[in-house]
């Protein structure tokens, strides 16, 4: 018995190897494959997927709607502003000139910068904010007309415990609101951003006009006053002829008669007056009297 015992013993051990032996052995095996400048081509491996998500940036940037600087910069339109400072944060590490080899990468940088200026700036950020809740209320108006009848969403709303609200803030939290919401944003925008110019066009043309007007306004005054100016300094000129002709008149009129006066001249032919006038002075050329019967009976 003993022997045989002894005789089984050896036997325990040319048992297989376990699985996981197979599996480290198999992974040695490969490391060892693996030529000498492994860990330089796994760096360059990393720097590319680094260099491509760099120039993805650059391009979402560059073609994101101009008018939007949520957009530009890549955040939702209720984001926070400390959510808008830390996507600014790694957006512009990842885009920034010297770090990113991509023909436009300054050009990112540079709508990448202004969208965060305008976002920062108290004024313009509230004005975009209420443009955009106002293309948010179209999207929900529409919704509501759209979903009138819809057996679903009543159903939703049954079971929900806030009801059609609480189904509503669900639905806009999903990515089909907000892509709807970005959608109707680039219409308002748009339309906001030409009233805005065509006021701008219309106050530059009014201000153009008045100041033409005003040029027009002070070239009339300078002109008064060039007359004016000259009216001032003929004063002497026209006062010293005026009294040659007065003078000159007083001279003439005293010649005459006494007084000053000339006397009538007789009612008489004149060579001098050239129309025709009544002889003067001769007895055939008065007429006669008519004869009156009456005397003579007297």
């Amino acid at each position: 018995m003993a022997e045989s015992s002894t005789a089984a013993a050896p036997t325990t051990t040319t048992e297989p190897p376990e699985p996981h032996e197979e599996i480290k052995d198999d992974t040695l095996e490969a490391i060892e494959a693996l030529p000498e400048n492994a860990d330089q081509l796994l760096k360059e491996f990393f720097v590319e997927v680094k260099e491509t998500d760099r120039d993805n940036e650059v391009i979402r940037i560059l073609e994101a709607f101009k008018l939007n600087p949520f957009d530009q910069l890549g955040v939702r339109y209720d984001a926070t502003v400390d959510q808008i400072n830390s996507k600014y944060r790694g957006s512009s590490l990842l885009i920034h000139p010297d770090k990113c080899k991509h023909v436009n990468a300054r050009d990112a940088f540079e709508v990448l910068r202004r969208a965060h200026k305008t976002l920062l700036e108290e004024e313009k950020r509230n004005h975009l904010i209420y443009l955009l809740n106002y293309s948010r209320d179209l999207v929900r108006k529409e919704r509501k007309k759209a979903t009138k009848h819809d057996a679903a969403i009543r159903l939703a709303a049954s079971l929900h415990e806030r009801g059609r609200e609480g189904v509503e803030e669900e639905w806009e939290k999903t990515e089909d609101f907000h892509e709807k919401w970005r959608d109707k944003s680039y219409d308002v925008l748009a339309k906001a951003e030409f009233r805005k110019r065509k006021l701008e066009t219309r106050l530059k043309e009014d201000q153009l006009r008045l100041e033409e007007d005003e040029t027009t306004a002070r070239e009339r005054m300078k002109s008064q006053r060039e007359h004016n100016k000259k009216w001032e300094e003929t004063r002497d000129v026209r006062v010293g002829g005026w009294r040659d002709f007065m003078t000159k008149n007083k001279t003439k009129k005293q010649k005459g008669a006494i007084g000053g006066l000339r006397p009538p001249k007789l009612k008489e032919e004149d060579a001098e007056k050239t129309y025709v006038q009544r002889p003067v002075g001769r007895e055939e050329f008065r007429p006669k009297q008519a004869h009156n019967p009456k005397v003579h009976r007297k």
